[in-house]
């Protein structure tokens, strides 16, 4: 609750007032990320990259230049030999194409929990080494927070609750960072009150849906997974092709876990 007062009153804040707010801001994006990382790791990883979990290593699956550079501070230089205090493999997550995982998130007061655990999950998914995570925050404008994602401070006093919102812009934004549509995830994150066309937000969903690309509707993204949204929105979004419903972040962990083992 102290976070999301900070987020809603931050515009007032200057000085040593906002320092401490913005350590404020560290200290319980932190504890968030400790809660959720074990879970998500173990959802993504854990479905992907059996072969971390097996005690079995071989040859095979040595990571040569891994090992080589995390043992670098080894090295011994008097007798000209490199110590290996540990050894590292490749998981199984070589045989999958990366995956890009697109995160758009409705900036309404209303979606200000999903907003908080969007950006702490974000920072998450993009220290896994088979995404390629991407953060976009909208109202009527779209910003890209993707350069911030190691600092969540930084990500979450970007943004700026209330206004209007255009759910299509946003869509539309994020089409353009599809590369490759059947390893793309676009994952959006909003009550779907539109504030421009319904009908431009259905033409840019179905463009999405149709590359090949998954669309996931998220309505809630909190631990309380309870959400107020269009709910003729939503069954349209349903009837295009998209997955449309409120998650848990470890739900989401989950689903993605499933979506890139096929």
């Amino acid at each position: 609750e102290l976070l999301k007062t900070i987020l809603q009153l931050k515009h007032l804040m200057k000085g040593d007032v906002l320092d401490a707010a913005k350590r404020i801001v560290k200290k319980v994006a932190e504890e968030i990320a400790e809660k959720l990382n074990q879970d998500i790791r173990r959802s993504l990883l854990g479905k992907v990259d059996r072969n971390s979990q097996s005690p079995v290593r071989s040859i095979r699956n040595l990571d040569i230049q891994k090992t080589i550079r995390r043992n670098l501070k080894h090295y011994d230089a008097e007798n000209g030999r490199l110590m290996l205090e540990q050894v590292y493999f490749n998981g199984r997550t070589r045989r999958y194409s990366q995956w890009k995982v697109v995160i758009a998130v409705d900036e309404s007061g209303s979606m200000l929990d999903s907003v908080i655990h969007s950006a702490v999950m974000a920072g998450i998914f993009a220290r896994l080494p088979m995404l390629d995570t991407r953060l976009v925050i909208f109202d009527t404008q779209v910003v890209d927070l993707s350069a911030h994602l190691d600092d969540p401070v930084a990500t979450l006093m970007s943004i700026q609750l209330g206004g209007g919102t255009f759910i299509a812009g946003a869509l539309q934004y994020c089409e353009t960072l599809i590369e490759n549509p059947h390893r793309t995830m676009v994952v959006l994150v909003s009550d779907l009150c539109e504030g421009g066309s319904p009908t431009g937000l259905l033409s840019v969903s179905r463009g999405i849906i149709e590359s090949g690309a998954k669309l996931v509707c998220l309505t809630a993204l909190d631990m309380e997974a309870n959400p107020v949204y269009d709910r003729h929105m939503a069954q349209k979004l349903a009837d295009l092709g998209a997955y449309v419903g409120a998650m848990t972040p470890e739900m989401l962990g989950d689903f993605m876990g499933k979506v890139m083992n096929g």
